[in-house]
């Protein structure tokens, strides 16, 4: 699909990965809106790019939300792409009281559920657009899961269920392409709790989707993925253990 005179909303795109997305599609002449929990923080990352204008938005509010698609319905009729990028991660412990519940609920609603709303919402509005897409950022855990961050992994592999379905459904009806984008351990503010340290720069998960944008690539394995996605295809049990090694 076209990558240039897009209208797209990038959620959690204050920092991180969804940052870089932003910036790599504003600087290809694109007008991109992001959002982020933390205004202040929001209103740092719009200085520092181009075309891009910041909402303020809570993806797991059911008020914060319904603000958003009324601001984009009324200011940016012409939106024809979403990248449901926010997210939240834990470290847990499964066989320790660590308040697994809870964290997996927060994971849960972040990363599955509130984006299906968005969807939901926003469909109506960017599906009658002629070039249109939803941009699901899952990871490398949504097929082969991490014991360390077990409740993150489920909630990818049910955004990845999903997104396939949504991908059938939506080519029987608008013709909206669904991709998916699978990136590794990334090195951002987000993943420093899981090591991020160890992890791949952000920018370049943000040019393997462009990539993937401009050669209609609907599951987009960023880096390490592609491998651990390979091995999982040829011995389930072997890529496993390269997640969950000794």
């Amino acid at each position: 699909m076209k990558t240039t005179n897009n209208t797209v909303l990038v959620t959690g795109g204050s920092a991180g990965i969804g940052f870089e997305i932003a910036k790599i599609l504003s600087e290809k002449g694109n007008k991109v809106i992001i959002t982020g929990r933390n205004p202040e923080r929001l209103n740092q990352a719009v200085a520092k790019l181009p075309n891009v204008t910041g909402i303020a938005c809570d993806v797991t509010s059911d008020a914060d939300v319904d603000q958003l698609v009324k601001t984009l319905t009324t200011d940016f009729p012409e939106l024809n792409i979403i990248v449901n990028n926010a997210g939240k991660a834990y470290l847990v412990d499964l066989t320790e009281n660590s308040n697994v519940f809870q964290k997996a609920g927060e994971e849960m609603l972040t990363n599955y559920l509130s984006i299906i709303r968005i969807n939901e919402k926003l469909l109506s509005l960017i599906g009658v657009k002629q070039q249109s897409a939803i941009v699901n950022v899952s990871s490398i855990v949504a097929f082969v899961p991490n014991h360390r961050m077990a409740t993150y992994g489920a909630s990818k592999a049910a955004l990845h269920s999903y997104t396939q379905s949504l991908r059938i459904a939506l080519s029987k009806t608008t013709g909206t392409r669904v991709f998916e984008l699978m990136p590794p351990l990334v090195n951002t503010d987000f993943s420093e709790e899981i090591g991020g340290a160890n992890g791949i720069p952000p920018v370049v998960v943000a040019e393997d989707l462009l990539n993937a944008l401009e050669n209609d690539i609907y599951e987009i394995h960023v880096g390490r993925t592609a491998d651990i996605y390979k091995l999982s295809l040829a011995s389930p049990a072997d890529a496993l253990q390269a997640m969950n090694p000794a």
